[in-house]
């Protein structure tokens, strides 16, 4: 078995998720609850991501992610994973500053984008993620194209996001407006899946919600995660 290394805190719900689905999907695929993988987590500072971000400093984030994945691998992890989708705006710095290699959660989202053969997408995360182009490319290289919501609806998201899901709050004028956002994408923008492009957000979209798939990116990260762990050495 292949040890795990989660960069988490970021923000701390959805560490809780990785933490609890690791061991489910692990348990599900070996046919047993008898057993438990063993794997570390090294919990970082979110707030000081969205400091660094603001104040656009992405080498130094690169630098403050690839030191936790450093530190995960001297712990003895054999690869390691940042367990949030912003933080992959530095991803192949990070990847090139780290002695561990990761994988990336926007990788697995596209493999599944294609899978499903989705042509259009709507992309839903922090305005990090919404007005960078980590998710966009990739996405537009693979056949899928991604589009998001307008400046004011990225600023409501944000806003939201911060104040509500990573504490773990769900409101239901929250949930009513993010799902009235997202059928604006599908209904005008022609999106055939919704890209849930922050960890928390599978707290407050659910897939009977909407018509058309949701793409949980931290379910298809950890499907991958789990799949990698299970590799011989």
């Amino acid at each position: 078995m292949k040890k795990l290394g989660i960069i988490g805190g970021t923000g701390p719900e959805s560490t809780i998720d990785y933490y609890r689905d690791v061991i489910a999907g692990w348990q599900a695929r070996e046919g047993t609850r008898d057993e438990l993988p063993e794997f570390f987590i090294y919990s970082i500072n979110m707030y000081k991501i969205f400091q660094l971000l603001e104040a656009d400093k992405s080498g130094e984030l690169a630098d403050y992610l690839a030191e936790a994945a450093d530190a995960l691998r001297r712990a003895g992890a054999d690869f390691a994973v940042m367990a949030a989708n912003t933080p992959h705006i530095v991803f192949g710095e990070v990847q090139a500053k780290a002695s561990i290699p990761l994988i990336s959660i926007v990788e697995a989202a596209r493999d599944e984008a294609q899978r499903l053969g989705l042509g259009k997408v709507a992309l839903l995360g922090t305005k990090f993620t919404m007005e960078n182009d980590f998710f966009k490319i990739p996405f537009h290289e693979a056949g899928t194209d991604v589009i998001v919501p307008d400046e004011e609806q990225q600023r409501y998201i944000h806003e939201k996001t911060l104040a509500e899901l990573e504490k773990g709050i769900v409101e239901p004028d929250t949930k009513a407006e993010f799902i009235r956002i997202a059928e604006g994408l599908i209904r005008e923008g022609g999106a055939e899946g919704i890209v849930l492009g922050c960890t928390e957000f599978p707290m407050i979209l659910k897939p009977e919600d909407l018509p058309v798939p949701l793409l949980n990116t931290a379910e298809i990260h950890i499907g991958r995660i789990v799949g990698r762990m299970r590799e011989d050495d």
